[in-house]
């Protein structure tokens, strides 16, 4: 009988360390769980659109990038760092304002623990 694990939980080889490749995101419950040098979890949710965050990718400089418009957010602060791009980017004021929403909303952000081959998110 295999064992289940907790809803906020996920098997440790399924967060990649240094997770670059697109889609190496994953969601757990109400998190966006990645490997950037550490471990993180943060909202799912973009700022921008609300494109789930757990399909997105993390940067060189281990930002997470949105999927849908390519938004940026540190996963430390959960501040987002570089607005949406393509058509988005086009629009004057659109980055500065959601780089202002997220000084006083920043994307949630959750602890991981290494437990055995698991991490758990609070």
């Amino acid at each position: 009988m295999s064992q289940s694990l907790p809803a906020d939980s996920v098997p440790k080889d399924s967060v990649p360390e240094d997770s670059v490749p697109k889609g190496s995101v994953t969601g757990v419950g109400k998190y966006a769980v990645g490997n950037n040098g550490d471990y993180f979890a943060v909202g799912r949710k973009c700022r921008h659109l609300r494109a789930d965050l757990a399909g997105g990718s993390i940067d060189p400089d281990g930002c997470l990038v949105c999927p849908w418009h390519g938004a940026k957010y540190d996963v430390v602060t959960g501040r987002m760092v570089r607005g949406p791009q393509g058509i988005f980017a086009r629009i004057p004021g659109l980055g500065a304002t959601f780089k202002a929403l997220t000084r006083v909303l920043p994307l949630q952000r959750g602890t991981v623990e290494k437990r055995g081959a698991d991490l758990h998110i609070e």
